[in-house]
């Protein structure tokens, strides 16, 4: 399984904002895209799930475990994301938001699967629990966990650990980076600080000129 991009590309109102590039991302590899606010990280990464908005402009090839994306819709994509906003459903519990990523099955599996997670998050019996009484960490964790209950066959990370403090980010890095390389899930990640790097993995980086370099 790989996320291949062929000559992609962004532009605003006509301005190169990425010039065209390719890239191959293997399974379980966490590659990082660097750049500074306004750069087209962002969306590149909308480019990539389908639901880049005028008056940007995307071009280019998605290809995902062999199969072409470009004519599919997002929600045909089966690409899980990431944001620095966790995204929770308010009105719904901590169990019930983890039940809405999963395929529709058997309703007593799906709880199994829903507790499993739980427990693999270090946040066993907080199913019933309002996502507002959680803490950003634990908030972070049941992001990931719904997302790869989704079943993704791959991932994009748009800055997910911005708004963590220095202390949890480490903490959190670990656990969404280990979770996605043990499923073998091609990623893609965001950032504009370097510490969000994971030890080893490939960095990209946006040259002033839209130019898409090896760092």
């Amino acid at each position: 399984m790989a996320l291949i991009l062929h000559q992609a590309s962004i532009a605003l109102d006509g301005r190169p904002l990425i010039r065209p590039f390719d890239l191959a991302i293997a399974a379980g590899e966490i590659v990082t895209l660097m750049g500074p606010s306004g750069s087209g990280k962002s969306s590149l990464l909308a480019l990539i799930a389908g639901d880049l908005d005028p008056p940007f402009e995307g071009h280019g090839q998605i290809e995902l475990d062999g199969t072409t994306l470009d004519t599919l819709p997002p929600e045909r994509r089966n690409i899980g994301r990431l944001f620095q906003d966790d995204l929770l459903f308010p009105h719904l519990t901590v169990g019930e938001n983890l039940l809405f990523g999963m395929p529709r099955g058997d309703r007593a599996v799906r709880g199994k699967m829903m507790e499993m997670a739980l427990k693999d998050a270090g946040l066993e019996g907080f199913g019933n629990r309002a996502p507002h009484t959680l803490s950003g960490g634990q908030r972070a964790r049941v992001a990931l966990m719904r997302a790869l209950l989704a079943r993704p066959a791959a991932m994009l990370l748009d800055e997910p650990f911005n708004k963590l403090d220095a202390e949890l980010r480490e903490t959190i890095r670990g656990f969404v980076f280990s979770h996605i390389s043990d499923r073998g899930i091609p990623c893609l990640l965001v950032t504009h600080d370097r510490a969000d790097v994971p030890e080893g993995g490939r960095v990209l980086a946006i040259t002033p000129q839209g130019e898409v370099r090896h760092d």
